[in-house]
Protein backbone atom coordinates (compact mmCIF):
# COMPACT_ATOMS: atom_id res chain seq x y z
CA UNK A 1 0.00 0.00 0.00
CA UNK A 2 2.78 2.67 0.51
CA UNK A 3 3.39 2.48 -3.34
CA UNK A 4 0.03 4.15 -3.86
CA UNK A 5 -0.59 7.63 -3.19
CA UNK A 6 -3.33 8.70 -1.04
CA UNK A 7 -4.94 10.34 -4.42
CA UNK A 8 -5.20 7.02 -6.17
CA UNK A 9 -6.52 5.28 -2.71
CA UNK A 10 -9.18 7.87 -2.36
CA UNK A 11 -10.69 7.08 -6.32
CA UNK A 12 -12.22 4.09 -4.89
CA UNK A 13 -12.93 4.59 -1.39
CA UNK A 14 -15.79 6.20 0.26
CA UNK A 15 -15.12 10.05 1.34
CA UNK A 16 -15.98 8.71 5.02
CA UNK A 17 -12.20 7.14 4.78
CA UNK A 18 -10.44 10.43 3.96
CA UNK A 19 -9.26 12.39 7.20
CA UNK A 20 -10.34 16.42 7.05
CA UNK A 21 -7.68 18.15 5.88
CA UNK A 22 -6.96 19.72 9.42
CA UNK A 23 -5.22 16.46 10.04
CA UNK A 24 -2.09 17.73 8.05
CA UNK A 25 1.97 16.68 7.16
CA UNK A 26 3.56 18.75 9.68
CA UNK A 27 6.78 19.15 7.42
CA UNK A 28 7.58 18.71 4.20
CA UNK A 29 8.78 16.62 2.28
CA UNK A 30 7.65 13.14 3.91
CA UNK A 31 7.84 9.90 2.69
CA UNK A 32 4.44 8.12 2.40
CA UNK A 33 3.76 5.95 5.32
CA UNK A 34 1.24 2.46 5.27
CA UNK A 35 0.71 0.32 8.25
CA UNK A 36 -1.73 -1.04 10.90
CA UNK A 37 -3.37 1.83 13.08
CA UNK A 38 -2.71 1.26 16.84
CA UNK A 39 -5.13 3.54 18.39
CA UNK A 40 -5.33 5.77 21.45
CA UNK A 41 -7.26 8.07 23.05
CA UNK A 42 -5.99 11.28 24.73
CA UNK A 43 -8.61 13.55 26.74
CA UNK A 44 -8.36 17.39 26.43
CA UNK A 45 -4.98 18.11 28.48
CA UNK A 46 -3.64 14.66 28.86
CA UNK A 47 -1.41 12.34 26.56
CA UNK A 48 -0.62 9.75 29.18
CA UNK A 49 -1.87 6.98 26.34
CA UNK A 50 0.16 8.07 23.86
CA UNK A 51 3.30 8.26 25.48
CA UNK A 52 2.42 4.54 27.03
CA UNK A 53 1.26 3.62 23.14
CA UNK A 54 4.88 3.97 21.82
CA UNK A 55 6.26 1.45 23.82
CA UNK A 56 3.13 -1.15 23.16
CA UNK A 57 2.45 -0.52 19.40
CA UNK A 58 4.64 -3.05 17.39
CA UNK A 59 7.04 -2.27 14.94
CA UNK A 60 5.32 -0.79 11.67
CA UNK A 61 2.33 0.35 13.36
CA UNK A 62 0.82 3.91 12.61
CA UNK A 63 0.03 5.33 16.29
CA UNK A 64 -3.37 7.19 15.46
CA UNK A 65 -4.95 9.21 18.20
CA UNK A 66 -8.17 10.84 19.04
CA UNK A 67 -7.94 14.20 20.93
CA UNK A 68 -9.16 17.47 19.37
CA UNK A 69 -6.92 19.61 21.89
CA UNK A 70 -5.60 22.38 20.80
CA UNK A 71 -4.18 23.71 24.06
CA UNK A 72 -1.70 21.55 25.22
CA UNK A 73 0.66 18.81 23.03
CA UNK A 74 0.72 15.54 22.92
CA UNK A 75 4.15 14.76 22.05
CA UNK A 76 7.66 16.05 22.01
CA UNK A 77 10.87 15.65 20.04
CA UNK A 78 11.80 12.74 23.03
CA UNK A 79 8.53 10.71 22.04
CA UNK A 80 9.48 10.80 18.85
CA UNK A 81 12.36 9.82 18.90
CA UNK A 82 11.88 6.98 20.74
CA UNK A 83 9.08 5.88 18.58
CA UNK A 84 11.08 6.29 15.52
CA UNK A 85 14.07 3.92 17.52
CA UNK A 86 10.74 1.68 18.19
CA UNK A 87 9.78 0.87 14.54
CA UNK A 88 6.70 2.92 14.76
CA UNK A 89 5.76 4.58 10.86
CA UNK A 90 4.03 7.60 11.81
CA UNK A 91 2.30 9.41 14.12
CA UNK A 92 -1.83 10.61 13.15
CA UNK A 93 -2.98 12.75 15.45
CA UNK A 94 -6.07 14.94 16.15
CA UNK A 95 -3.77 17.13 18.17
CA UNK A 96 -0.88 18.88 18.53
CA UNK A 97 2.65 18.21 19.16
CA UNK A 98 5.65 20.25 20.04
CA UNK A 99 9.67 20.59 19.17
CA UNK A 100 8.78 20.12 15.20
CA UNK A 101 12.60 21.05 14.49
CA UNK A 102 13.53 18.36 16.43
CA UNK A 103 10.75 15.92 14.17
CA UNK A 104 11.55 17.52 11.45
CA UNK A 105 15.15 16.93 11.81
CA UNK A 106 14.97 13.02 12.89
CA UNK A 107 12.34 12.74 9.84
CA UNK A 108 9.70 10.90 11.64
CA UNK A 109 6.75 11.09 10.02
CA UNK A 110 3.52 12.94 12.10
CA UNK A 111 0.14 14.17 10.63
CA UNK A 112 -1.46 16.78 13.34
CA UNK A 113 -3.50 19.63 13.22
CA UNK A 114 -0.31 21.68 14.04
CA UNK A 115 2.10 22.89 16.66
CA UNK A 116 1.84 23.98 20.14
CA UNK A 117 5.17 24.22 22.64
CA UNK A 118 2.63 23.57 25.85
CA UNK A 119 3.00 19.67 27.29
CA UNK A 120 0.41 17.74 27.78
CA UNK A 121 -0.05 16.33 31.59
CA UNK A 122 -0.27 12.39 32.21
CA UNK A 123 -3.32 11.57 34.42
CA UNK A 124 -5.65 9.90 32.15
CA UNK A 125 -5.32 6.18 31.87
CA UNK A 126 -7.41 4.48 29.25
CA UNK A 127 -7.72 1.24 27.16
CA UNK A 128 -5.35 0.93 23.95
CA UNK A 129 -6.47 -0.09 20.41
CA UNK A 130 -10.35 0.84 20.91
CA UNK A 131 -12.48 2.18 18.05
CA UNK A 132 -11.86 5.71 17.59
CA UNK A 133 -12.47 9.03 15.32
CA UNK A 134 -9.35 10.88 13.90
CA UNK A 135 -10.22 13.60 11.26
CA UNK A 136 -13.52 12.26 11.11
CA UNK A 137 -12.90 8.54 10.23
CA UNK A 138 -13.20 6.21 12.68
CA UNK A 139 -10.83 3.50 12.99
CA UNK A 140 -10.13 0.36 14.55
CA UNK A 141 -6.91 -1.29 15.84
CA UNK A 142 -5.61 -2.88 12.65
CA UNK A 143 -6.94 -0.59 9.96
CA UNK A 144 -4.38 -0.14 7.57
CA UNK A 145 -3.59 3.83 7.54
CA UNK A 146 -2.28 5.42 4.82
CA UNK A 147 -0.48 8.74 4.79
CA UNK A 148 1.18 11.30 2.33
CA UNK A 149 1.74 14.94 1.26
CA UNK A 150 -1.87 14.72 -0.11
CA UNK A 151 -3.44 13.28 3.19
CA UNK A 152 -5.02 10.30 5.39
CA UNK A 153 -6.83 7.33 4.39
CA UNK A 154 -8.11 4.76 6.54
CA UNK A 155 -8.91 1.16 5.00
CA UNK A 156 -10.89 -1.33 7.09
CA UNK A 157 -9.27 -4.59 7.71
CA UNK A 158 -12.24 -6.26 5.79
CA UNK A 159 -12.20 -4.12 2.81
CA UNK A 160 -8.28 -4.07 2.58
CA UNK A 161 -8.16 -6.75 -0.54
CA UNK A 162 -10.89 -5.23 -2.81
CA UNK A 163 -9.55 -1.87 -2.17
CA UNK A 164 -5.77 -2.60 -2.69
CA UNK A 165 -7.01 -4.73 -6.18
CA UNK A 166 -9.08 -1.48 -6.95
CA UNK A 167 -6.69 0.80 -6.61
CA UNK A 168 -3.35 -1.14 -8.15
CA UNK A 169 -5.85 -1.62 -11.38
CA UNK A 170 -6.56 2.43 -10.98
CA UNK A 171 -3.08 3.10 -10.58
CA UNK A 172 -1.74 1.02 -13.63
CA UNK A 173 -4.83 2.37 -15.54
CA UNK A 174 -3.30 5.82 -14.85
CA UNK A 175 0.43 5.22 -15.40
CA UNK A 176 -0.44 3.29 -18.85
CA UNK A 177 -2.20 6.84 -20.03
CA UNK A 178 -0.27 9.51 -22.11
CA UNK A 179 -1.09 12.97 -21.03
CA UNK A 180 -2.35 13.47 -24.91
CA UNK A 181 -4.82 10.35 -23.95
CA UNK A 182 -5.87 11.65 -21.29
CA UNK A 183 -6.73 15.47 -22.25
CA UNK A 184 -8.68 13.64 -25.18
CA UNK A 185 -10.98 11.64 -22.84
CA UNK A 186 -11.11 14.58 -20.58
CA UNK A 187 -12.11 17.03 -23.24
CA UNK A 188 -14.81 14.73 -24.50
CA UNK A 189 -15.94 14.27 -21.35
CA UNK A 190 -16.17 18.13 -20.51
CA UNK A 191 -18.11 18.84 -23.96
CA UNK A 192 -20.46 15.85 -23.43
CA UNK A 193 -21.36 17.76 -20.03
CA UNK A 194 -22.04 20.72 -21.11
CA UNK A 195 -23.88 19.93 -23.75
CA UNK A 196 -25.84 18.15 -21.68
CA UNK A 197 -26.39 21.30 -19.54
CA UNK A 198 -27.04 23.16 -22.57
CA UNK A 199 -29.55 20.99 -23.74
CA UNK A 200 -31.88 20.56 -20.57
CA UNK A 201 -31.51 24.73 -20.43
CA UNK A 202 -33.01 24.48 -23.69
Amino acid sequence: MADLPTTTLADVLDRRQVMHPVIRPLWSPLPRIAGPAFTVRCPPGDNLMLHAAIYRAEPGSVIVVESGDLDYALAGGNVCAVAQRNGIAGFVLDGLIRDLGEVREMGFPVWARGVIPIPGGKGAALPLNVPIRCGGVPVRAGDLVVADEEGVVVIPQEELDDTLAAAEAKHQADAALTLDDWERAHRAKIDGLLQAWQAEQS
